[in-house]
């Protein structure tokens, strides 16, 4: 996580429409107001200030993430799901914004909480329970998650939906946009309406917590046969829309590893990428969310446990025989077949101009050295993530080349990214070829 991880504490989430809309326009306001008390100043000194320069200042950055963390729902959402297709070609100080949204949000007063559960349980619910811990267990964009053991003996974990959410999902990811251009932090050339009609489709999907339970089910019955994976059991009974009610199973976080065995380290890790390459060939139904608190791990059974199926996505064969003849090609070094590959996914046109192809294909060549080479890669001594990053930093900078390939690929995108985060964070040993081999 990073230094600048918010302080979760206890903070009513703005429920109302025109509520959340002022919040929108005083912090525009502050921005705008800020950016000319500093272009004031500057023009006093003799500089000639960009307008973008003016906005994406540290302290008005910090005021746009800390607004958007109280707001939570879309508001903190659809920032991330908008630096999906940038990566390292955002502004830093955009990226430092994503960095911060990621960390754990505020969570509801008890009061608003118990409104929530009133209004999809019925009043009188907690006589059900033995147990239910006001204090969430874990707090993020759309929801917070309690500890709760019924009086029938079961222990849970209840997901609880934030309220107004779901009816302000279309007007925040606007807002979102709108307070993006303002800031000058995404360039005027870059169409993101792709984007943020994906937002708004996601997000609806997210907040559906049925839908979360289907795919909950849905993930299980795909691995019955993986006795090394834990799927909590979703109970009926307790779930709503905007309720969702699972089995609490126990775990460690996945990122404490770093101090276990390296056997330990790169059994774990290569369950987790075999996991991912399932997901996109065999059951072309991936939970494209890498985020690692949705991975724990059992020190006592060797399970991984997976959490969160909010962000399932189910991709048609067609993509994923694309997807297979792209990594065909770059683990047998054919760089025409990857141009080829890369252009009927979509990740550039036709018309791209050819250096621009050309940066792409090396951005691609350079994701294949650790399947490429033969024997276990080793994640902790290797320096492709950096000089990726550099090479996308190069093609970000040129403004000539904003282009948002179609969205199914980024998601897949994002958890292939997730997945290489978290294999550096464990510093593990793969034989990533004998893994993808089977596949391609």
């Amino acid at each position: 996580m990073p230094d600048s991880k918010f302080d979760s504490r206890p903070l009513p989430v703005p429920a109302g429409r025109l509520t959340r809309l002022a919040r929108f326009g005083g912090l525009a306001s502050n921005l705008a107001g800020a950016a000319a008390l500093n272009g004031m100043q500057q023009l006093a000194q003799g500089h000639r200030p960009k307008a973008r320069d003016l906005f994406l200042t540290p302290s008005n950055m910090k005021k746009v993430a800390d607004q958007l963390a109280h707001m939570r729902g879309a508001a903190m959402k659809v920032g991330q799901l908008v630096s999906m297709d940038a990566g390292d070609m955002l502004p830093p100080e955009l990226a430092e914004i994503m960095a911060r949204l990621r960390a754990d949000a505020h969570y509801m007063p008890g009061g608003q909480l118990k409104q929530v559960l009133n209004a999809n349980w019925g009043e009188g619910w907690l006589k059900r329970f033995a147990r239910f811990d006001v204090r969430p267990i874990a707090a993020a964009s759309i929801g917070q998650v309690h500890r709760a053991q019924t009086k029938d003996g079961r222990d849970l974990a209840i997901k609880v939906q934030y309220p107004g959410v779901r009816r302000s999902i279309d007007s925040d990811v606007t807002n979102v946009a709108a307070l993006l251009r303002l800031s000058g932090a995404m360039p005027k050339q870059m169409d993101i309406s792709p984007m943020l009609d994906e937002a708004r489709r996601q997000l609806h999907e997210e907040a559906d917590y049925d839908r979360e339970g289907r795919y909950l089910r849905r993930f299980s019955d795909l691995l019955s046969d993986a006795p090394e994976f834990a799927v909590p059991r979703m109970h009926e009974d307790l779930t709503t829309e905007n309720v969702l009610a699972m089995d609490f199973v126990e775990g460690v976080g996945i990122e404490t590893l770093t101090e276990a065995p390296q056997a330990e380290r790169d059994r774990v890790m290569g369950l987790l990428v075999k996991l991912l390459f399932r997901e996109l060939f065999d059951f072309r139904l991936m939970q494209t969310d890498p985020n690692f608190a949705n991975y724990r791990y059992q020190p006592d059974t060797g399970r991984v446990v997976l959490l969160d199926f909010g962000a399932s996505r189910e991709f048609p064969a067609e993509m994923t025989e694309a997807f297979r003849s792209l990594m065909r090609a770059g683990l047998a070094g054919d760089r025409e077949a990857v141009r080829q590959a890369i252009l009927r996914i979509g990740f550039f046109g036709e018309d791209t101009a050819a250096h621009h192809q050309q940066l792409m294909i090396d951005m691609f060549e350079m994701s294949m050295e650790p399947l490429r080479r033969p024997g276990a890669f080793d994640f902790a001594q290797n320096d492709v993530a950096l000089r990726m990053r550099d090479a996308g930093m190069e093609l970000g900078q040129d403004r000539d080349f904003w282009h948002i390939p179609p969205m199914d690929t980024l998601f897949m995108q994002r958890k292939f990214g997730g997945m290489y985060l978290l294999a550096s964070r464990l510093r593990a040993r793969i034989d990533l070829r004998e893994i993808v081999e089977p596949y391609v």
